[in-house]
């Protein structure tokens, strides 16, 4: 063991000082290291086969598979395609309303109700325009009726959810729509650019919201001191993935982080997720994020990405497609340009597979069809939607 000494041989108490601040920074390193997971063993390459059902559309965003096998796709300019099992694209289903199709806004995720086959009902998000060249993330509900002609029209469109205040930035909407097995909506939003709004409870930035499928907020939702009623869990920066785990019927999410840190999260009520005080990101400029990477009442993500892989889309494996993947996690890349496919075990991360990272494109939203083949959505000015099957031995 190495001794710290001073002068002629004595210990110098200021320098055994010293020296035990930095040895217990290190210690309090280590720990906030172990807080939260990164870099997870590779798990086993598996042999795939990727092809490309349908091109052209116009930066597709969010993707969902209708009763009769087709394909139902937002594009973010502000349209609504159906896509037939061959890849032909229909013309803009009518009836979409006006999105504020700017920056990283337009029209966003789609979700069908869970009594779809009956009664047409979607969900759809976008960033709707304010007065005064200000937008905000809504959701609105609308019924869906199929032509002959493989096409569509929305009727009876009714804004159900105002993000509130509307903001003058083009960033950050998030958003993503899940329905919950008790038939309410957990809805994501961002930070619009301006992380201190994540952790005002009395603003919808930056938040897990859940409401009911006329917009109204659920009596069991967390009643904190201050929260506005539709809010779930707070502190969150742009979360474009969600998906509820169907063992546990759990929530999860994932987030874009800064310059590093994007996060794997399971939001659960009342629960503070840190943006901006703590996180595993820096700043664009190199400079640190709030306090650091932990703080005592503030959670940790489950897993952390850095660098970022600028996450978005999220879906859980259910099949037996492919081998060895029932229960994983599937997240799209961004920035990364690639699924990463995480292995659960324990409600902990317990390894992870790159897949098609060779391919350079653009995942925007990941999906598994009733088949178990997977899709996904390359958002890219002429994107396309890409099958995803086990390849032939």
């Amino acid at each position: 063991m190495t001794s710290i000494t001073g002068r002629h041989g004595m210990r110098n108490p200021r320098t055994v000082f010293l020296a035990i601040l930095l040895l217990a920074a290190v210690a309090g390193w280590a720990l906030v290291s172990r807080a939260a997971q990164t870099d997870a063993p590779p798990a086993t390459l598996t042999a795939i086969k990727v092809e490309a059902v349908a091109e052209g559309l116009e930066n597709p965003w969010g993707l969902q598979f209708l009763p009769d096998g087709r394909l139902l796709v937002t594009e973010r300019p502000g349209r609504i395609r159906i896509v037939s099992p061959e890849g032909k694209v229909s013309e803009p289903v009518s009836g979409v309303p006006a999105v504020h199709a700017r920056g990283q806004g337009g029209l966003l995720d789609i979700r069908l109700a869970p009594d779809f086959s009956s009664s047409g009902t979607v969900f759809f998000s976008f960033s709707e325009p304010r007065g005064e060249g200000t937008s905000a993330t809504a959701v609105a509900r609308a019924k869906l009726t199929l032509d002959d002609k493989g096409g569509g029209a929305l009727s009876d469109v009714r804004v159900i959810f105002k993000q509130q205040p509307a903001r003058p930035t083009s960033h950050h909407y998030g958003s993503r729509i899940v329905p919950a097995p008790d038939g309410t909506l957990f809805v994501t939003t961002g930070d619009r650019g301006d992380g201190d709004m994540a952790q005002r409870p009395d603003t919808h930035i930056g938040k897990v919201l859940r409401i009911a499928p006329d917009g109204s907020a659920p009596a069991d939702n967390p009643k904190l001191q201050g929260w506005l009623p539709e809010i779930w869990s707070l502190g969150h920066r742009n979360m474009q993935g969600a998906a509820i785990d169907p063992t546990t019927g759990q929530l999860w999410t994932v987030e874009h982080g800064a310059r590093g840190g994007d996060e794997l999260n399971h939001p659960q009520a009342g629960k503070n997720y840190g943006w901006p005080i703590i996180s595993y990101g820096r700043h664009y400029t190199g400079f640190k994020i709030g306090e650091g990477t932990a703080k005592d009442g503030l959670e940790q993500p489950v897993y952390y990405w850095d660098p970022s892989i600028a996450t978005s889309g999220l879906a859980f494996v259910t099949s037996d497609r492919f081998r060895g993947w029932k229960g994983s996690v599937l997240v799209g890349g961004l920035a990364g340009a690639r699924i990463s496919r995480l292995t659960l075990e324990g409600g902990k991360i317990a390894s992870e597979e790159t897949l098609i990272a060779d391919e350079g494109h653009r995942i925007r939203d990941v999906r598994e069809a009733p088949d178990g083949a997977i899709y996904a959505l390359v958002d890219e000015a002429r994107g396309s939607i890409l099958k995803i099957t086990p390849a032939a031995k």
